[in-house]
C-alpha cells in the first residue's frame, strides 16, 4: 500500500515552492511588520513636508540673485542629465535587488544593491563636483538668496542619497551574515522605498530647478 500521499491529521502539505516566495515575508502581515513600515510612511510623509518647503522656498527666491550668478548661466546640462541618469538607472538596480529577494536570490541581491550603491555614489561625486565648479565661480551659499535656497534644497537632498548609501551597505552586510529572512527582507524592503522617494524628489529638482533654471 502506497502511504507516501497518506493525509496525517493535523499536518499541513509542505510546498516548497511557496515556502520560498512567502516565508521571508510574513512579517509584514504581522502586527509588528505592519507597525514598522507604517511608522517608516509616516516618515516619508514629514520628509515630503521637508522637501515640498524648500522647493516653495527656493521657488520663492530664485530670481533673488542679487546681481550674482542666475540659474541659466550657472546651470550645465550635460552635467544635471547625468546625474539625472544615475540616479534613475539606480532606481531600477534596486528593483532588481527586490525582485532578486523574492526570489530567495542571495547573491543576486547582494550584487544589485552594490551596483546600486555604486550608480548612488557616483551621483553625489558629480553633485560634489558641481558644487565645487560653482564656489570657483564665486557661486557661494552666502552669495545670494537664490543660490542659498539652491544649495539647501539640492544639497538636502544629496545628503538624503548619502545616507541612503550608507544604509543600503548596512543592509548588504545583513543579508550577506543572515541571508534573506524576515528582518533583511524588511529593510531590504524599506530602504527601497526610501531610495525610490529620493528619486521621485530628484524628478522634481530635474524639472523644477535645473529644467526651469535654463530656460527662466
Amino acid at each position: 500500500m502506497d502511504t507516501s500521499s497518506r493525509y496525517i491529521p493535523g499536518s499541513v502539505a509542505h510546498d516548497p515552492h511557496h515556502e520560498e516566495h512567502s516565508g521571508p515575508f510574513l512579517e509584514y502581515s504581522t502586527e509588528d511588520g505592519s507597525l514598522r513600515i507604517t511608522g517608516f510612511w509616516v516618515f516619508l510623509a514629514a520628509e515630503v513636508v521637508l522637501f515640498s518647503t524648500l522647493f516653495a522656498t527656493y521657488i520663492l527666491y530664485h530670481g533673488q540673485t542679487a546681481g550674482g550668478p542666475t540659474s541659466k548661466a550657472l546651470f550645465d546640462v550635460p552635467g544635471f542629465a547625468t546625474e539625472t541618469v544615475l540616479l534613475l538607472t539606480s532606481s531600477f538596480t534596486y528593483g532588481l535587488a527586490t525582485y532578486s529577494m523574492r526570489r530567495m536570490q542571495k547573491k543576486a541581491v547582494i550584487g544589485w544593491l552594490i551596483v546600486t550603491m555604486l550608480l548612488g555614489m557616483g551621483f553625489v561625486g558629480m553633485e560634489i563636483s558641481e558644487f565645487t565648479t560653482y564656489a570657483m565661480h564665486g557661486a557661494v551659499i552666502s552669495r545670494s538668496a537664490f543660490l542659498s535656497a539652491f544649495f539647501t534644497l539640492v544639497g538636502t537632498h544629496g545628503a538624503h542619497v548619502s545616507l541612503g548609501i550608507l544604509w543600503m551597505l548596512m543592509v548588504v552586510i545583513q543579508v550577506a551574515v543572515r541571508g534573506i529572512d524576515s528582518m533583511t527582507s524588511r529593510k531590504v524592503f524599506i530602504v527601497g522605498l526610501y531610495w525610490h522617494f529620493l528619486d521621485v524628489v530628484w524628478v522634481f529638482i530635474f524639472t523644477v530647478v535645473y529644467l526651469t533654471g535654463k530656460v527662466l
